[in-house]
């Protein structure tokens, strides 16, 4: 008897290429891993304190599916500080189990099986199969180069669009680029949304990760609160909280509304005792995250001139996120290129390949760890493509 089919339907859905080297990587010693976006910073004391403090005052119980109202008002307040936009904490803003479960509920709530997203490219995998997972198609629309910079390719935008496109979804600053809008980028992104009644999905997880101020431009500021505008938010990198799965969402009301029983469904809610400290993070973690911000800088311009030194490489110079992308003159496989450097050299990066269109004959290299691993890894890097 042919065993029971499993659901046809995810058979379009593409593994990560980024966890496929990764695997990789776990099972050898000694590997210098650039292929993740995290730093090998732990979660600050105070972080980790007001969890065991959160642990000893029993919030160990179901919270609301959309966050609890203490969490939900040190963001409005955040932003509040940070981008000068007020929020209602009440009705625009749901807390979510990381930044990927918060892209997952709102691009549920904003596309039908058999919709079109237009998705800036290259860009983290996981938005383009979140698409395909609820029976959309992404239409991925890569980005231009003017010299060693990148910019939207307006044109391109307007025809990839048909009647079934309903979202547009772009990251900055950018994964893995390190590309940041401008504001007038953003307002020539809304304006095209509010031209073609599309939602605007804006990724902005890296927005304290900044080399030139504070922090990046917030398309919240450009929209009024009822602009199908969405800013996906997390966590993980500005506070070092990766394993700790915490994130959130700011949108028009009817999607929040519309998202937070879906939270019932997905998640329930994010765990109450890790909400707790994410309200301390908030609340207490500004210089961290100002002297994070300095040191990832720091890190990510040692090895922009490592790699900027050797002729075959191309690599443009990020304005936020700790990523570099650079091109390797002679790489048309950047999975074979990645599996193969790490076999040889045990430094794991993740292949271009892996982030859509624009990406294959690059790789991305997480900065984000520390000098004791970026120098050798970078030294053994350039060997390595130095020698063929």
């Amino acid at each position: 008897m042919p065993p029971i089919a499993l659901a046809s339907s995810l058979d379009p859905i593409q593994p990560s290429r980024i966890r496929e080297i990764a695997d990789v990587a776990f099972g050898m010693e000694g590997v210098f891993k650039l292929h993740f976006g995290e730093s090998n910073m732990p979660t600050p004391p105070y972080i980790k304190a007001a969890a065991v403090q959160a642990l000893d005052q029993n919030f160990t119980f179901y919270s609301e599916n959309q966050g609890l109202p203490g969490l939900r008002t040190a963001i409005a307040q955040k932003y509040a500080e940070l981008h000068q936009v007020t929020l209602d904490p009440a009705t625009e803003i749901i807390v979510t189990a990381s930044g990927v479960q918060a892209l997952n509920v709102t691009i549920r709530c904003t596309l039908n099986p058999g919709d079109e997203a237009l998705i800036l490219t290259p860009n983290w995998p996981n938005g383009t199969e979140i698409v395909r997972l609820y029976g959309a198609t992404p239409k991925e629309v890569p980005f231009v180069t003017q010299g060693a910079a990148f910019t939207i390719d307006f044109a391109a935008l307007e025809a990839a669009l048909t009647p079934k496109t309903k979202l547009l979804l772009y990251t900055s600053p950018s994964n893995p680029l390190g590309w940041v809008a401008t504001v007038e980028e953003q307002r020539q992104l809304l304006d095209f949304c509010r031209r073609h009644q599309l939602w605007l999905l804006a990724d902005e997880v890296y927005e304290r990760i900044y080399f030139n101020g504070p922090v990046a431009p917030s398309i919240l500021r450009q929209c009024t609160r009822d602009d199908a505008v969405i800013a996906v938010q997390s966590f993980s990198k500005s506070y070092c909280m990766t394993g700790w799965r915490l994130g959130w969402a700011v949108a028009r009301r009817d999607l929040i509304k519309k998202a937070t029983p879906l939270n019932e469904f997905i998640i329930s809610h994010a765990p109450t005792f890790i909400q707790k400290a994410g309200e301390v993070a908030l609340q207490q973690g500004e210089d961290d995250v100002a002297a994070r911000a300095e040191l990832f800088q720091e890190r990510m311009m040692f090895c922009y001139h490592a790699l900027s030194a050797v002729k075959a490489i191309t690599v443009p110079k990020p304005e936020g996120a700790f990523y570099l992308f650079p091109r390797i003159d002679g790489v048309e496989d950047s999975f074979a290129f990645a599996l193969k450097l790490l076999k040889t050299t045990k430094v794991s990066v993740a292949p271009g390949v892996a982030f859509g269109v624009g990406g294959e004959n690059s790789i991305r290299i997480c900065c984000a760890s520390d000098l004791a691993i970026l120098e050798p890894a970078m030294d053994r890097l350039c060997r390595f493509i130095e020698a063929g």
